[in-house]
């Protein structure tokens, strides 16, 4: 029979090799670091049409990680009930409660999601663009 140390000793082992086994599996499988060769040329893509388009530029390295590889939020259903509420929402005039109002925005505002939309889910790009076809804007920012 062992004596009661001995058995803390033994339990104490056997917990810190498995939390080394744990730590061990848990160190290889993230790698928050890892740049994705697809990501990457998705980003860029996304940079060249942006400036085609005379809309501001973020830095690449931002575009990747926010939109990754596959567009992240903005691609998870961008022509959903939910989205055009909450894109319906944003385009007011900043009151709240019952001063708020819908305003005719500026067309450049919708641009950018749209190029986003087109490079990194096109296949819901005509879906995308048939709810920003149905909103009125105008050149009305400088």
């Amino acid at each position: 029979m062992m004596s009661a140390e001995r058995e803390r000793k033994v339990t104490w082992i056997v917990l810190g090799l498995i939390f080394l086994g744990f730590m061990i599996v848990a160190v290889s499988i993230f790698d928050s670091n890892k740049k994705n060769q697809a990501a990457v040329d998705k980003a860029a893509q996304l940079s060249q049409e942006l400036a085609a388009a005379g809309l501001p530029v973020p830095d690449a390295q931002q575009i990747y990680n926010v939109l990754g590889d596959d567009g992240g939020a903005v691609c998870a259903a961008p022509a959903n009930a939910l989205v055009k509420s909450i894109l319906y929402g944003q385009l007011t005039n900043g009151a709240a409660g019952p001063g708020q109002r819908p305003i005719i925005a500026d067309n450049r505002v919708l641009r950018g999601v749209a190029l986003i939309i087109k490079v990194y889910c096109p296949d819901e790009a005509e879906d995308f663009q048939q709810v920003i076809d149905d909103l009125k804007t105008a050149d009305v920012a400088a």
